[in-house]
């Protein structure tokens, strides 16, 4: 795990945590971390941006769970932006889908946010 997995990056009062590689159970706890720093900023928005992950497995969607329901309920709006077989199949198989907002786009969904 040489390369940096997560990224935090604001785009006004929005929380963007870009991820890359693989988040399985060895790397969803640095997932989680990145979620947290950018939660407790108390953001109007939190996009998880998984544009640039090659394997999603079920910690992974775990964290993505986590974060909606810390999210639910508070001011803070969440979405994940994911595109591809390896990150938007899985979530819609499982049905996470049906509970969390799913962008294709980072620009998409920062416009929507933006509305």
């Amino acid at each position: 795990m040489d390369k940096q997995l997560c990224s935090e990056n604001w785009v006004g009062r929005v929380a963007v945590v870009a991820v890359s590689g693989e988040l399985d159970m060895l790397t969803a706890p640095q997932v989680r971390e990145a979620v947290q720093s950018a939660l407790s900023q108390s953001p109007a928005g939190l996009i998880i941006d998984l544009t640039a992950v090659e394997f999603l497995g079920s910690a992974g969607m775990q964290v993505l769970m986590e974060a909606h329901n810390q999210t639910r309920g508070t001011e803070t709006r969440f979405a994940v932006v994911a595109d591809g077989p390896a990150t938007s199949r899985p979530l819609k198989i499982t049905g996470i889908t049906d509970l969390i907002d799913l962008y294709s786009a980072l620009d998409v969904a920062l416009a929507n946010f933006a509305a």
